[in-house]
């Protein structure tokens, strides 16, 4: 059962809901210490006071906020759970919107939201069977960790999901991060959809999607553990210099279905017109025209 992080309530209008959070995600990665390498003692952190020059338990540290140079305010953690705010005890929606219309960049980490109780079965599922069929997300504030933040509730399954948002001005202008302006062409948008197309599939389960740098990095420790010879690394494929970019677009929709080992169902890439086709495309478009107002000189006339 997964720790839960906070109690409180989703109010949806004059409707609460008492629901516990629970993170939705878990990590999986190897986690390292600090060691002193000449005898592998393990390395602590000391938590020391700057005035007494000593060093000082959990259970005397708190949280202080410095006002001015000289001056700290000390907060304490039941002052922050009693903030004065509607979102304090409570994850207030306030709107509900098409899912498209929210930037992925805005969505963070997710979490499920379960129902505090039997007396919070009905109001959840009422709550959960709304935002489906309407095809809405619910748009949220809540406090947290000293601050007011903002969410946004989805269904996933049976369960209500609240994931963390970022305020639109948390999210910088990616504007001067762009290149200039270069044209593309509409073969190439082809050859680049031929792509994708090939690359399409219906889930992301498999081995594609396996976490390697983890499962390399256990190789890694057992082989060491052991004392055996280190796993050899692979050789990366240098990426060369794109000069042809439909010729690269060709070579990767071939690397794409042959890695599959089927016979995808797509279209052929556009083929490059050459100088000389262009040339000679533009040489028969006068004879055409030509032997169509041939064509019309010898149609009869009708009599009166």
């Amino acid at each position: 059962m997964p720790r839960t992080i906070w109690s409180g309530a989703i109010s949806f209008g004059l409707v609460t809901v008492p629901i516990h959070v629970q993170s939705a995600t878990e990590n999986h990665s190897i986690r390292f210490h600090q060691y002193h390498l000449e005898d592998m003692g393990r390395i602590r952190t000391r938590k020391i006071c700057e005035l007494e020059d000593r060093e000082v338990a959990n259970t005397e540290i708190g949280k202080g906020y410095e006002y001015a140079k000289d001056q700290v305010v000390a907060i304490s953690d039941d002052e922050l759970r009693d903030l004065p705010l509607p979102t304090a005890k409570a994850i207030e929606i306030d709107a509900f919107v098409a899912a498209d219309d929210i930037d992925p960049i805005r969505i963070g980490e997710g979490y499920y939201l379960s129902p505090d109780g039997q007396v919070a079965a009905k109001p959840y599922k009422l709550l959960r069977q709304a935002l489906e069929r309407s095809s809405k997300v619910a748009i949220a504030k809540y406090a947290w960790s000293g601050r007011e933040r903002l969410g946004m509730l989805r269904v996933r399954g049976d369960a209500i999901v609240l994931h963390a948002m970022h305020w639109p001005d948390e999210i910088r202008d990616p504007t001067e991060l762009l290149p200039e302006p270069v044209d593309v062409s509409e073969q190439e948008i082809k050859g680049a959809l031929a792509l994708m197309e090939s690359m399409s599939r219906d889930d992301l389960e498999g081995d594609d999607f396996k976490d390697t740098y983890t499962e390399a990095m256990e190789k890694i420790i057992e082989a060491k553990r052991e004392e055996k010879p280190l796993p050899e690394a692979p050789k990366p494929e240098q990426p060369g210099r794109v000069l042809d970019l439909m010729a690269a677009l060709e070579e990767s929709v071939s690397k794409a279905k042959a890695s599959r080992g089927e016979d995808a169902d797509i279209h052929e890439l556009p083929k490059k017109k050459t100088a000389a086709a262009k040339k000679a495309t533009a040489k028969k478009q006068p004879a055409k025209k030509a032997a169509a107002k041939k064509t019309s000189a010898r149609k009869p006339r009708r009599s009166a």
